[in-house]
């Protein structure tokens, strides 16, 4: 039962069975707030027999009620704590441990999952979604289940009591659900159009603040404004349509539930003409009955917003699902040989990536990825560093195959630096310093000038303590990429990966930091990708990747011997130059 409610409303083990602890409590508080009506019953029991039943007195005084009074007030306060404690505050417990799991989840996916998936999707799903799951678990589904249960007793004790009236008085019940029900798919339908095109509108939010310099760049603003506003109008129209809908089904169904009190006072009506009940239990009904149907509105209420919740589900199982990578977390490789073995990949079905690829790295050596853009060079230096997983074949390092290593493990064992350069809005000092977190001032700043950082470091006014704003935004591209370098060169790993890193750079510093480099990667394991041939003069070995395979392997100097693909893109970049 546990792992149903598990699946079925996304939660953990603690959570399922605080689910099922306020699903009680709700359920013994809607009893007990019965209460007053059974004061109410046995006051007029009392009060009233005397007046209709000649020649009889009440039983109990006006202290007995006061007292009795009391007493139900004190047990309804009790239960009132205990609901209040095991929903709303286990619920936002649970909030808090469910954006946890969520962030320990992202934590053991691949890496190469943030690189598939939009930033914004990620965030709505942690925040918005974790959020609308607090509120209606804190204020809707527990209440559903308990006035569910407490209307099933309740009509149960009633129909021992008058199975006519109680009938009279709950017809209407199920044909008011049947109505609800009925209306599922069609809410959970625009639920889910809703909750797309609210995605849709932060996406195009995100991509116009991260985007704004190009927009303005090419008077794009009217462009990406008249997108914006369709997306805005079109989440609107069918957010009112949604709405509206809802209104109609929900609102119909309690409108149904109007005809019962109708029922009641016509089938106790006649019940009364013909003798077979007296008027104290035609009165107690009428009582029960103004007052029956309103956790019964709830209930239809509430199932509107378990289906509205539907979709937020989904996308907390979906992520749940997802899979993680596993691997030891201990891990001491004799060396530190990369080597390619057979390897294939895809991204996707139907679109290889790499074919029967078989390649080595040697420590100490620098192993140059060369070839035409789109021929699997990046693809190449991820799957060395774990940030996927391979289809076909397999790649160890040391000898140990890395699928067999948990990630976190395995990349203390890397330095990576990408052309795409990620900086926080933080000072220069602490952006180098997450290379190696215990590293003193001295060691950033040795790590800093090797990268060539201190020559505009120099110039800025608190120098290594100076912000630079969101990803380095003070910056230019040649500084931020420096940046990097000096994070890798200070963690001063074994293996050093290199993707672009000097893209940004012009030919003197380019050249400046091929030397810092050159002088730290002695007995490393390189692996580098370039497009600029003379980055790689220097290699100790070219892999040539061309449409996902290995076209050719070798020194510099063989491969320039060779009329190869090789050879063509030397003869075509000096041509240029």
């Amino acid at each position: 039962m546990l792992e149903i409610i598990k699946k079925r409303f996304a939660l953990s083990d603690k959570g399922a069975k605080d689910f099922c602890k306020g699903i009680f409590f709700t359920n013994l508080q809607d009893i007990i707030l019965m209460l007053p009506a059974v004061f109410v019953f046995l006051f007029l029991d009392d009060y009233l027999r005397p007046i209709l039943i000649p020649d009889s007195s009440p039983v109990h005084g006006l202290l007995y009620y006061s007292l009795l009074a009391l007493f139900f007030i004190l047990v309804m306060y009790v239960v009132s704590v205990f609901q209040y404690r095991s929903t709303y505050i286990s619920v936002y417990e649970e909030s808090a441990n469910r954006r946890i799991s969520l962030a320990e989840k992202l934590r053991k996916l691949p890496l190469a999952f943030f690189g598939e998936k939009n930033l914004s999707d990620l965030t709505a799903t942690i925040m918005d979604d974790c959020t609308d799951l607090e509120h209606t678990f804190s204020h809707a589904v527990p209440q559903l289940f308990a006035s569910l249960i407490s209307i099933v007793l309740i009509a149960v004790g009633m129909a021992f009591y008058n199975w006519q009236l109680t009938l009279a008085l709950f017809w209407v019940v199920p044909v008011a659900l049947l109505v609800i029900l009925l209306s599922k798919k069609k809410m959970r339908k625009d639920n889910r159009m809703n909750y797309l095109n609210k995605r849709s509108v932060s996406e195009q939010i995100q991509e116009g603040l991260e985007t704004i310099q190009e927009i303005k760049s090419y008077n794009r603003e009217n462009d990406y404004l008249e997108k914006l506003n369709a997306k805005l109008d079109r989440y609107e129209k069918e957010m009112t349509r949604g709405e509206l809908l809802i209104g109609v089904f929900v609102n119909g169904s309690q409108s149904i539930l109007k005809l019962g009190l109708a029922s009641v006072i016509i089938a106790g009506a006649q019940l009364l003409a013909v003798g077979r009940i007296d008027l104290f239990t035609y009165l107690i009904f009428m009582i029960i009955g103004s007052r029956i149907y309103t956790p019964i509105d709830e209930v239809l209420n509430n199932l509107a917003a378990l289906f509205y919740l539907d979709v937020r589900i989904n996308r907390m199982n979906e992520m749940e699902e997802l899979p993680i990578q596993h691997g030891k977390t201990e891990f001491t490789p004799q060396d530190y040989d990369i080597v390619f073995d057979k390897v294939d990949f895809s991204y996707e079905s139907g679109k290889q990536v790499l074919k029967n690829v078989s390649f080595s790295a040697r420590q100490g050596e620098v192993t140059a990825l060369v070839g035409p853009s789109g021929g699997g060079k990046s693809t190449a230096v991820k799957l060395a560093a774990r940030f996927w997983d391979v289809q076909s074949g397999k790649i160890t390092l040391g000898g140990e195959d890395i699928s067999l290593v948990e990630p976190e493990t395995l990349l203390k064992s890397y330095s990576v630096v990408f052309q795409d350069v990620v900086l926080f809005n933080a000072s220069i000092m602490e952006n180098i310093r997450i290379g190696k977190r215990d590293a003193t001032d001295e060691e950033v700043i040795r790590a800093a000038r090797q990268a060539r950082c201190d020559e505009f470091v120099s110039k800025m006014p608190q120098g290594y303590q100076t912000v630079i704003g969101e990803n380095g935004e003070t910056l230019s591209g040649g500084e931020r990429q420096r940046v990097s370098i000096a994070r890798a060169l200070l963690k001063d790993a074994p293996i050093v990966l290199l993707d672009e890193a000097t893209a940004s750079l012009d030919v003197e510093n380019e050249t400046k930091i091929q030397t810092a480099i050159s002088e730290l990667v002695r007995n490393k394991t390189v692996l580098i990708i370039a497009h600029r041939m003379r980055t790689v003069a220097n290699a100790d070995k070219i892999v040539v990747l061309d449409n996902g395979s290995v076209a050719e392997t070798g020194s510099p100097e063989e491969l320039g011997k060779h009329n190869g693909l090789f050879a063509r893109m030397v003869d075509r970049q000096r041509s240029k130059e």
